[in-house]
């Protein structure tokens, strides 16, 4: 077993301060490795990097149809989003429309993000609803697939059939029987991966033919980047700035993933101590390694080799990417 190997670096003056190390790897439409850092096999949670694995049922079920479910409901359902407005607004008509309220999730309530939608609930005195939760779109896929096939109301539980379904999908998207689980962020089972199973589930989408389950979930999430995290997120910076050469999410503790359908590629990556900076940094220089992202690009430049400043905006440091990752960086 490999170790895991630096990937992002923290440069401050002509000192290297600080050091991430993680595992990465980029698989064909074969399932096969064409690239990889560290151990591929490492054993991981994928976060809310596999939230368009998980929606994978609402599609093949037929549910989605059935409810007439556009692209930006299945963008929201692959989302970890800001709870902005864009996004709130959008959650919360999607109940109205299966006849239920706020009180039918199980994802828990969250502030926002957005620094302006948070004072303003600060300044009315209001509470965060479950709907401003960040998963909660991938929350509003899992009631629609529940009340289409007439289970219960505890839909994140381990063994109700919203819960099999995404077990099964996530088995057959990574070619890897799930050794175990653990409970998210936002109370669903998050299924255990190697980090190549990941990789070989995004070169699925990737390389997934026209209409599938797989790549209208690919489609939504490059046709909108907006829903799929917000203003300012590293996600909807790239993917805007690859133009729809790409779809990428992150998830927690450092988890991050790409689908390259023109390449029919898929990437995941992890950085093991779960540091975001980091993984925005590796997979940026992973993008521009393929040829996907422009490494002069000013988003591309937010997260690849980006100033570090301080509170009087002078610059103190680098985040730049390991030398293993900098052959087209």
């Amino acid at each position: 077993m490999s170790h895991p190997v630096p990937l992002t670096e923290i440069w401050r003056g002509d000192l290297l301060e600080s050091l991430h190390a993680g595992h990465a790897v980029i698989c064909d439409e074969t399932g096969q490795i064409v690239e990889a850092w560290g151990d591929p096999t490492q054993l991981i949670y994928p976060r809310s990097a596999c939230k368009m694995v998980q929606a994978l049922p609402l599609l093949e079920s037929g549910a989605a149809d059935r409810v007439g479910l556009t692209p930006e409901h299945l963008a929201l359902a692959c989302a970890s989003h800001n709870g902005a407005a864009i996004h709130t607004s959008r959650v919360r008509a999607w109940l109205d429309d299966l006849e239920l309220n706020d009180h039918a999730f199980r994802c828990g309530p969250q502030w926002p993000a957005e620094q302006v939608d948070l004072h303003a609930m600060i300044r009315a005195d209001e509470s965060p609803c479950q709907y401003h939760n960040n998963c909660s779109g991938k929350h509003a896929g899992f009631l629609t697939l529940s009340r289409d096939i007439g289970a219960g109301p505890e839909y994140v539980e381990p063994d109700h059939p919203v819960q099999k379904a995404c077990k099964e999908a996530f088995e057959r998207a990574t070619g890897e029987d799930s050794p175990g689980f653990g409970i998210d962020g936002c109370s669903a089972p998050n299924f255990q991966t190697t980090l190549l199973g990941l990789g070989r589930a995004m070169a699925r989408f990737a390389a997934a033919p026209r209409d599938t389950a797989e790549a209208r979930l690919r489609e939504a999430m490059m046709l909108h980047p907006e829903l799929v995290a917000g203003e300012g997120r590293s996600c909807t910076r790239l993917m805007r700035a690859m133009g729809g050469a790409a779809a990428i999410k992150t998830g927690a503790e450092g988890v991050f993933v790409a689908i390259l359908p023109g390449k029919k590629l898929g990437v995941a990556l992890k950085i093991t101590d779960g540091a975001t900076r980091a993984s925005e940094c590796a997979i940026a220089a992973l993008l521009v390694r393929l040829g996907v992202l422009d490494p002069d690009h000013a988003a591309t430049r937010a997260y690849l080799n980006a100033p570090i400043l301080n509170r009087r905006d002078i610059q103190t440091g680098t985040i730049r990417p390991a030398a293993a990752l900098l052959d087209a960086c």
